[in-house]
C-alpha cells in the first residue's frame, strides 16, 4: 500500500480521483491512501497569505516558503506517527524531468510519497532546493495549478498496485508497459461504417494474433514516437525478429512491392 500527501490550496479538486473510478474503488479497499494539506492552515497571518509578489519585480505571485516547510514537516511527522518510511518529495512543474511509466512503477514501490501542487507563478526556490527531492512534469505545456499532474501522478501509479485492476493483463499491455505504444484494439459490431476488424483478430490463432499485436505497436511506434524505439533498441527490448519488421518498414512502398513480387 501507498499513501500520497499532497499540499494543495485547493484539497477538493481531489474529490475526482479519491471519489470516482477505479481510484475510488481502490481507495476504498484499502490499496492506497490520501491526505490533502492546505498550506494556508499553516500560515502565519490572519488572512491565511500562502503568496506573495517576487522580489525583483515580474507578473504573477511567489509562493511562501515557510507554509510549505511548515506543511512538510507536518506530513513528516505524520507519517513517522504511522510508521511510513518518509518517501520523496515531488514538486509537479514544467521544469520537472518528464514523468514516465518507469518512474511510476518505480514509486509502486514506496510506502509514502509528498507530492507539492504548487500554484500562481512559481515556489520560493528556497523551498525548492532545500526540501524538494525531485521536480517531476507531466509535459512540455503549462496549466494552472499542480493538481491536475498531481492527479495524473497518483492514478497511474495506483492502477499498477496489486490488486486495483480487474485483469491485471490491462496494466501490462498497455502504452510504455514494454517501452513501446499500445496497438490498436477492436470489438463489436464486425462491421463498422463498412470496416471490419482485421481478419487475424477472428481467427483464434493466438501466435498470429500476437505478432500482428506487436507490429502494430512497432508501427505506431515508429510512426509517432521514434524516440521510443530507439530508446527501446538501447535498452535491448526488440528481438530479431522486430528489427526485420521495422526494416521492412522503413522501406518505401514501392521498395516493399518490389520485395514481395
Amino acid at each position: 500500500m501507498i499513501r500520497f500527501d499532497v499540499i494543495t490550496i485547493f484539497p477538493p479538486m481531489f474529490d475526482a480521483i479519491s471519489r470516482h473510478g477505479v481510484s475510488a474503488r481502490a481507495l476504498e479497499r484499502g490499496l492506497w491512501q490520501l491526505r490533502c494539506w492546505n498550506p494556508r492552515d499553516f500560515a502565519k497571518d490572519a488572512y491565511r497569505s500562502v503568496d506573495d509578489r517576487p522580489y525583483g519585480g515580474g507578473p504573477g505571485m511567489v509562493m511562501l516558503a515557510e507554509p510549505l516547510t511548515a506543511a512538510l514537516a507536518a506530513i513528516a511527522a505524520d507519517q513517522g506517527a504511522v510508521g511510513l518510511a518518509r518517501g520523496p518529495v515531488i514538486h509537479l512543474s514544467p521544469r520537472g524531468r518528464p514523468l514516465t511509466h518507469r518512474r511510476v512503477q518505480e514509486l509502486t514501490a514506496l510506502e509514502a510519497v509528498t507530492l507539492l501542487a504548487s500554484r500562481y507563478e512559481a515556489v520560493d526556490e528556497r523551498l525548492v532546493e532545500r526540501h524538494v527531492d525531485e521536480e517531476l512534469s507531466i509535459g512540455d505545456f503549462v496549466v494552472s495549478g499542480g493538481e491536475l499532474p498531481a492527479m495524473m501522478l497518483i492514478d497511474a501509479t495506483v492502477r499498477l498496485l496489486p490488486g486495483v485492476l480487474n485483469d491485471e493483463r490491462s496494466a501490462r499491455q498497455d502504452s510504455f508497459a514494454d517501452g513501446l505504444l499500445d496497438c490498436a484494439h477492436f470489438t463489436r459490431p464486425e462491421v463498422f461504417e463498412g470496416v471490419p476488424v482485421p481478419e487475424v483478430l477472428l481467427s483464434g490463432h493466438h501466435a498470429r494474433i500476437a505478432r500482428w499485436r506487436r507490429e502494430q505497436s512497432l508501427a505506431a511506434t515508429a510512426s509517432r514516437r521514434p524516440d521510443l524505439i530507439a530508446r527501446a533498441r538501447r535498452d535491448g527490448l526488440l528481438t530479431p525478429e522486430d528489427e526485420r519488421f521495422l526494416a521492412a518498414l522503413a522501406q518505401s512502398p514501392g521498395e516493399r512491392q518490389n520485395e514481395t513480387k
